[in-house]
């Protein structure tokens, strides 16, 4: 037990949630990230490894898969160069989550990022630097290709679909 400190039982406390709302729950409960705000969702099984250096404003849904990373570890190559004389340092950055934002499934957000205000992340982008508000983006790394308000206009034409008609959808537009 002396192996492990309380913050590690937490992460593996978390992973072993199964259900996500329960692990929201469990996440808001006991204060790992250094803030979060109303109407916090967060799907991912595993909690970065300095969840401190991150911050949830209101209404932020984070999708699976999502890491979040808040250092680096070249200092550990760094400081085995030869014939080097200097001490690398640990390098952390925080990062935070402004209000109203969605951020999709398997995006990796680096160190010293601020998601602005009204932002949709699509799955699988690499933030390497600040999102503005009112913008999605997408890519690797991830740019703007629209305005929030552009993509709330076209959101409302989508209907909800069940599974049946789902599939009926789907071949009669690969169809065509």
């Amino acid at each position: 037990m002396k192996f492990y400190t309380k913050k590690q039982l937490k992460r593996l406390r978390i992973a072993l949630i199964f259900e996500s709302n329960k692990r929201t729950r469990y996440i808001v409960k006991h204060n790992i990230f250094k803030s979060v705000g109303k109407n916090f969702f967060f799907q991912p099984r595993f909690i970065p490894s300095d969840p401190e250096l991150i911050s949830f404003h209101d209404n932020v849904v984070v999708a699976s898969n999502v890491t979040f990373i808040t250092h680096d570890i070249t200092h550990l190559m760094l400081n085995n160069l030869p014939n080097k004389n200097i001490n690398y340092a640990y390098n952390t950055g925080c990062i935070e989550v402004m209000n109203n934002v969605f951020i999709g499934s398997n995006t990796i957000i680096l160190p010293n990022v601020r998601i602005g205000s009204n932002v949709i992340v699509a799955a699988g982008s690499v933030i390497t630097k600040d999102i503005p508000d009112n913008s999605v983006v997408a890519g690797i790394p991830a740019k703007v290709i629209e305005t929030f308000d552009k993509y709330i206009e076209k959101r409302k034409d989508i209907i909800y679909l069940n599974t049946d008609n789902a599939w009926e959808k789907f071949y009669n537009e690969k169809n065509k």
